[in-house]
């Protein structure tokens, strides 16, 4: 979700792609990046390598953008050179966070980047949690939120999906890599996560952190496995209905960008 200067620029790309190792770039430690699971593409061979491709291009531009300051719905962030930040998509989510929280709410942003849905959040209910598995992002998100004056409110920290996460929630907003290819440093893994790993962790623990009445506001694309996401959801014993979406022409193709609101399914017998 990489953004440019300001959001209502470039509005060519969502801006998820990988491969860019320039010196700046922070590196992954030990053996990240190596394979997990057994994901196959649901999607036919040249579908996959035009995918790659994209990826690897769009990198390239997230890469040579550096930090930067991104104005986001009414909120003012700044974006450190290895943080994922909002692109000119992205107000799907927020405007779905703007429209779904209530005052009293927990919510939890999983993988926060720069903090923007948090941030949002915050405005409204006073118990919002910011994890991501990137220390700079959560130091982004902390920061945003003095800049923008809900600190008290925002509770940030590194977790990789729930493992440091403790408690239920009402709410639960992810923007989740749309790409399955492996990262090669902290800012990729914002937006390719190899095999869906984190993504399948998630839709596969996330019933359990929901309250009675709680759900996940997703936002996914169709230049990533939307086959592969239903599966996800399903076999996680989840129900989803889209919420928003908007088709933008991007890379010579028209790609659908939509939130889906995800919640426990009625006849599912998972934990709760």
């Amino acid at each position: 979700m990489r953004a440019p200067r300001s959001a209502s620029r470039s509005t060519e790309t969502d801006g998820r792609g990988s491969a860019s190792q320039n010196a700046r770039s922070a590196r992954l430690p030990g053996r990240y990046g190596q394979g997990v699971g057994s994901y196959l593409p649901r999607l036919p061979p040249e579908r996959v390598e035009r995918l790659r491709r994209w990826h690897d291009d769009a990198s390239a531009e997230l890469h040579r953008l550096g930090a930067h300051d991104v104005d986001y719905l009414d909120l003012r962030l700044h974006v450190p050179e290895h943080v994922f930040a909002p692109t000119p998509l992205s107000d799907l989510l927020g405007r779905q966070v703007l429209a779904d929280v209530r005052p009293g709410h927990r919510v939890l942003d999983m993988g926060c980047g720069a903090g923007a849905n948090a941030l949002l959040a915050a405005l409204i209910t006073d118990d919002v949690v910011a994890v991501d598995v990137n220390p700079h992002a959560v130091a982004a998100t902390a920061a945003n939120a003095e800049r923008n004056g809900v600190a008290s409110r925002v509770h940030c920290f590194e977790s990789d999906v729930f493992s440091h996460v403790d408690g239920d929630f009402d709410v639960i907003v992810i923007d989740p890599p749309f790409r399955w290819f492996a990262p090669r440093d902290l800012l990729e893994r914002a937006c390719t996560d190899e095999n869906y790993d984190m993504l399948r962790r998630f839709l596969t623990g996330v019933r359990g952190r929901l309250r009675v009445d709680g759900f996940v506001l997703l936002f996914f694309g169709t230049s990533g496995d939307v086959a592969y996401l239903d599966e996800l959801i399903d076999e996680g014993g989840l129900v989803n209905r889209t919420m928003a979406e908007r088709v933008v022409h991007v890379r010579g193709e028209d790609t659908t960008y939509f939130v889906r609101r995800i919640e426990a399914s009625p006849n599912s017998t998972g934990a709760r």
